[in-house]
């Protein structure tokens, strides 16, 4: 079977190249879009001032990237007294690239909205937070928190989903596409408007990308992530293993 997964390659494949030696199977690692920055052009027509937010809160290192080079494009200079919130723990050591991270005020949740509202509420809720964003993003389900809690937010779309062109890909030589975003499936069903799925299997990696095909009504063969399945290759060997 060849696999097409919707992701650029990872540094280290060693993993998929187990999974090749036990399964037979095969990997095509192509990006469904690539994720760049507003330009400060772009950005001022959201007629947000950075200068005005006490606190931010980060889903992605993406984010942290494009809200330094706004900062550094507009000439705002981020004080020491600012104060980050992290989806999780991985994207708030990516901090580290732009602050001394020591030195600075940093939380970090488990990954969901409520965790970092519950970080927020109440020992920060005084706070004028920055929401940052991806346009393909839904800010909704931490807005909808902060807005039963009273807390003083906006949201900033600080990156945008750039489709990528597939017209090279040919389907009929894949058994498994791997998708991870709902931008995954709107790119894919751009390029190929008459597709029907028939024998080809679809993995879903993350809630979002899951109810994204449900609502589309595609058939969803592979879940993940699971507890026991924490990573795309360790879910493809248990799926790969049960056939």
């Amino acid at each position: 079977m060849k696999i097409l997964i919707s992701q650029s390659a990872p540094s280290n494949t060693a993993q998929y190249d187990a999974l090749t030696a036990k399964f037979g199977v095969s990997f095509d690692f192509r990006p469904f879009f690539r994720i760049e920055p507003l330009s400060s052009r772009e950005f001022r027509a959201e007629h947000i001032n950075l200068a005005d937010y006490t606190a931010v809160v980060f889903s992605s290192r993406h984010a942290i990237d494009a809200y330094f080079k706004l900062c550094e494009e507009t000439r705002f200079k981020v004080p020491e007294t600012m104060k980050y919130f992290c989806t999780t723990e991985l994207v708030a050591m990516y901090l580290q690239k732009h602050i001394v991270y020591r030195k600075r005020k940093i939380f970090f949740g488990d990954g969901t909205p409520q965790s970092i509202v519950s970080l927020i509420v109440p020992k920060h809720s005084g706070e004028k937070f920055l929401i940052t964003a991806s346009d393909a993003a839904n800010a909704a389900p931490i807005s909808t928190l902060l807005d039963k809690k009273g807390v003083d937010y906006s949201v900033a779309v600080l990156v945008q989903s750039v489709p990528q062109d597939l017209s090279g890909v040919n389907l009929a030589e894949y058994g498994m596409v791997v998708m991870y975003n709902p931008f995954d499936l709107k790119v894919f069903t751009t390029s190929f408007p008459d597709f029907k799925q028939g024998d080809l299997k679809i993995m879903a990696y993350g809630k979002g990308i899951a109810k994204a095909l449900e609502e589309a009504s595609f058939k969803i063969d592979v879940q993940g992530p699971a507890p026991e399945a924490p990573s795309v290759a360790k879910t493809l060997e248990l799926y790969l293993s049960s056939l």
